[in-house]
């Protein structure tokens, strides 16, 4: 079966490398390098409870079982790439301020194993954590990953997977036949499909707008680096509208929600803002240096679910939306997406991107 998947971020190595794998005939175009977009730009938390309070229960149920894929997934990436990828189950701490907002992370808890922890406790778990709180919900097994690594370690395995991955080839339409999707054409050929797979990210919406409406969500992120004798504690830390994520002795600081379009443009009140709500956290981070300010686009979609499965347009499938969860999401969305072009597994109704096409 030829396959061409359009987009090379986490999700369309990941589906790319599965459907190798499996023996299908693969080419992977990306319109610029491979894991450059908003993989190489996330933080790389695998953030079920943090991320999916209050999700709808689908979304919920798929994210705690993707996460038990996590740790086979690093290892098999790790095997067949030769790269480490920086997983790691350091556990994520998600602070209160108050009373009140200590029982509400209770009763939003979706974690197995999270409990709830005092002040005291909390600053034991991250050290610089001394601005006020009433303490914090602590997930000991929730995981991080380097996703700068994981892009470089999923487009090696994709290659030795027998999978073509095509750089620099940006799609110009999706060719018909008879009204089935029938080949990709770019400015350098045009490659034949038994099946057309989208996950373009944000771009999704570019190349097909009317079976993928997706809108770019801008997030912009700071790094901090500390003086001598200082450094961050091993887990994620949430609260004061922030995430701090350790990348070796240094905090990566996210992440805004900007509704501004295709603009990656990096801005001071977007980079003050994050330091600021941070160093009221944790005042320590006032003596940190600024090493980066970064910008990338989540795949958003109309009702915040994902949007995986086939279109209206036969022989075209959508693998995109998963805005802030693309990291986590992965190892299902690779399975789900491979299984469902090989007739394996039915559509989940709540992902279905046929939802919209009225």
């Amino acid at each position: 079966m030829k396959i061409v998947v359009i987009g090379a971020g986490v999700a369309g190595l990941a589906i790319g490398w599965r459907l190798a794998e499996a023996g299908q005939d693969v080419v992977l175009l990306e319109r610029g390098q491979p894991g450059r977009g908003a993989t190489w730009a996330s933080a790389g938390m695998l953030a079920v409870t943090a991320e999916l309070q209050n999700s709808h229960a689908a979304e919920i149920e798929f994210a705690n079982y993707s996460n038990t894929l996590w740790p086979e997934f690093a290892k098999q990436i790790e095997v067949l790439s030769g790269q480490n990828i920086g997983y790691v189950p350091h556990g994520a701490l998600i602070l209160a301020e108050d009373a009140p907002a200590l029982a509400a992370l209770e009763r939003q808890a979706i974690q197995p194993g999270s409990t709830l922890v005092r002040a005291d406790q909390a600053r034991q778990i991250a050290p610089l954590v001394t601005g006020d709180i009433a303490g914090g919900l602590w997930s000991p097994h929730e995981a991080r990953v380097d996703n700068r690594r994981l892009a470089l370690a999923l487009t090696a395995a994709f290659s030795k997977a027998g999978g073509r991955l095509l750089a620099n080839e940006a799609v110009v339409r999706i060719e018909r036949d008879d009204g089935r999707a029938a080949a990709v054409r770019t400015p350098f050929g045009l490659y034949p499909a038994d099946a057309v797979l989208l996950a373009a990210g944000a771009w999704s919406g570019q190349v097909e707008p009317a079976v993928a409406p997706v809108t770019p969500v801008k997030g912009q992120m700071i790094l901090l680096t500390p003086p001598p004798g200082q450094s961050p504690s091993a887990a994620v830390i949430w609260g004061n509208g922030i995430y701090a994520v350790p990348r070796g002795n240094a905090l990566a600081i996210g992440a805004t929600v900007e509704d501004v379009g295709f603009d990656t443009a990096l801005t001071d009140e977007g980079r003050d803002r994050l330091r600021q709500a941070a160093e009221k956290l944790m005042p320590a981070l006032r003596g940190w240096t600024l090493a980066d300010h970064w910008a990338g686009l989540r795949p958003g979609s109309p009702d915040g679910l994902p949007l995986l499965g086939p279109t209206a347009i036969e022989g075209l499938w959508l693998a995109s939306g998963q805005y802030r969860n693309g990291i986590l999401f992965a190892p299902a969305v690779a399975e789900t997406m491979r299984d469902q072009i090989l007739g394996r597994a039915p559509v989940n109704p709540a992902f279905d991107p046929r939802r919209f096409a009225a």
